[in-house]
């Protein structure tokens, strides 16, 4: 799918972009991540997590070149691209460690450059490679990346398949008042311009509706009508699919003569300047996704976040190239599906949460037709906001995770303060994978309640050595991701 999403003009300006990114990077080897994933995922929290424990040489026994003791030093340096804000570390740093509070989410593009010294494990290698990696770390919202797909679709194609994901049973009740507006507009009347606004920000509810908890939806295109950021009140972002699109062309001064001009720019100007700019120039990519709400939310979720992962895989640029391809194209060879947030599940749950994102993992690919890179998944917490336990209960001994709810947080009808720590049974998941994706019942999650207890956490209170010294930040499996995504760069 990636092929149809730009033109020859598009491809001639991406070879020219590369082939001066790698002339610069001959003596200076770099490697683009990109860390997306849809809201709340843990995106800032992961890029924080993983900057902070190579600056401070975390336990990471898991990635081969820090357990070995090849890694000299990692440090911040300025990023390469000037045009694109630098990612905050210091400020989330700071939230995390000192406030303990999560640090906001990602609304827009951001970028940090972190550098590696090292020694390779080769001396072949040592002979002929500098011991030095630039590690360009990308951070892009996934609701970005769901707009890639629309660069294949007419606006009628839009129309057609919004209006259809709009009545599905689990989301006929959110999209009903749009859908009644919509059905009393008539696409030939004259373009007006509030009609224009009322119909997108109907819209632009039922899409924010769909993201809420209960229902924690996933795949909810256009994504800027979630993050609009400067853009908001724009042209580009007023408009919205309509019902009844005949086959012929609008008629010139018609209302869907305007909204298909709006959408056809909203392409133009929002969405292929993103992919051309940025979502071609990787070189690996992990993708975080929040698979716990969406198991508290019920099979309708788990369906959706599946068809998402499907729609994000299908826009990224996979395969092996060799020295010549590479001067002049990018290929993302490795990607990791991350289910975030283990750290809400004891341990003896970490196999099944896996199979669950392994299971999501697999179809999305088949269905995506990705082919040509290496896709792992994981269960990970980058910040381990809990520690485990267990708990008398009668006769019966359960296994508990210990922490400090976020203010606010209720389970079982209570609410808690935000300061005190409790023991919490998050329940087991199912042994099979398929059970969470069952559509067959009811949308919404069992009548007896979800098979876990989600709550979110505060982030942990770090230990500090006799000297003062504040230790890395706690997590799991975090080494495991960097191993799979950089390691091979640093053997």
């Amino acid at each position: 799918m990636a092929s149809s999403l730009t033109t020859f003009s598009d491809e001639a300006k991406i070879a020219l972009d590369t082939f001066s990114g790698r002339a610069a990077g001959l003596f200076s080897p770099s490697l683009r991540l990109g860390v997306t994933g849809l809201s709340r995922a843990g995106k800032t929290v992961f890029i924080s997590a993983l900057v902070h424990n190579l600056i401070h040489g975390g336990r990471l026994p898991l990635f081969e070149a820090q357990k070995s003791g090849r890694i000299a030093r990692a440090f911040l340096e300025e990023q390469p691209d000037d045009a694109v804000p630098r990612f905050q570390y210091e400020d989330h740093i700071a939230a995390l460690v000192n406030d303990r509070v999560w640090p906001e989410s990602t609304r827009a593009i951001s970028e940090l450059r972190l550098t590696i010294e090292f020694e390779s494990a080769s001396g072949w290698n040592r002979m002929f490679s500098a011991g030095k990696l630039s590690l360009d770390i990308v951070d892009y919202p996934g609701e970005w990346l769901l707009d890639l797909p629309l660069l294949g679709k007419s606006f009628a194609d839009f129309s057609r398949e919004a209006m259809a994901m709009a009545a599905l049973p689990v989301r006929a009740d959110l999209s009903e008042g749009w859908r009644a507006l919509a059905a009393t507009i008539d696409p030939n009347a004259d373009a007006d311009e509030m009609t224009a606004r009322r119909l997108a920000e109907s819209f632009a509810a039922y899409l924010k509706a769909c993201k809420l908890d209960e229902r924690a939806l996933s795949t909810l295109p256009p994504g800027r009508f979630l993050m609009p950021g400067d853009l908001e009140g724009s042209p580009a972002l007023t408009f919205s699919p309509l019902l009844a699109l005949g086959d012929r062309r609008p008629r010139s001064g018609s209302l869907q003569a305007m909204m298909e001009r709006r959408y056809e720019a909203y392409k133009t100007h929002v969405v292929k300047p993103f992919f051309r700019e940025h979502i071609t120039r990787l070189d690996r990519q992990i993708v975080l996704i929040d698979a716990m709400q969406a198991l508290n939310a019920g099979p309708g979720a788990m369906a959706d976040l599946e068809r998402a992962v499907t729609e994000i895989l299908s826009c990224f640029r996979p395969g092996r190239g060799n020295f010549l391809t590479d001067l002049f194209s990018r290929r993302i060879d490795r990607i990791l599906v991350a289910a975030t947030k283990a750290d809400h599940l004891h341990h003896e749950s970490h196999d099944r949460l896996q199979a669950i994102v392994r299971r999501l993992a697999d179809r999305a690919v088949t269905r995506a037709n990705f082919t040509g890179a290496d896709v792992d998944v994981v269960a990970m917490g980058a910040v381990r906001a809990t520690r485990e336990g267990t708990v008398k209960q009668g006769r019966e001994t359960l296994p508990v995770i210990i922490g400090t709810p976020l203010k606010g947080e209720r389970i079982n009808g209570d609410t808690f303060d935000g300061k005190a720590e409790t023991a919490i049974f998050p329940g087991d998941l199912p042994e099979k994978a398929d059970a969470v994706f069952d559509v067959s019942g009811s949308q919404q999650p069992d009548a007896n309640g979800p098979a876990i207890r989600f709550v979110r956490f505060r982030p942990p209170k770090l230990e500090r050595t006799a000297e003062g010294v504040t230790l890395s930040l706690p997590h799991i499996r975090l080494d495991r991701a960097l191993q799979f995504l950089i390691g091979d760069h640093l053997a």
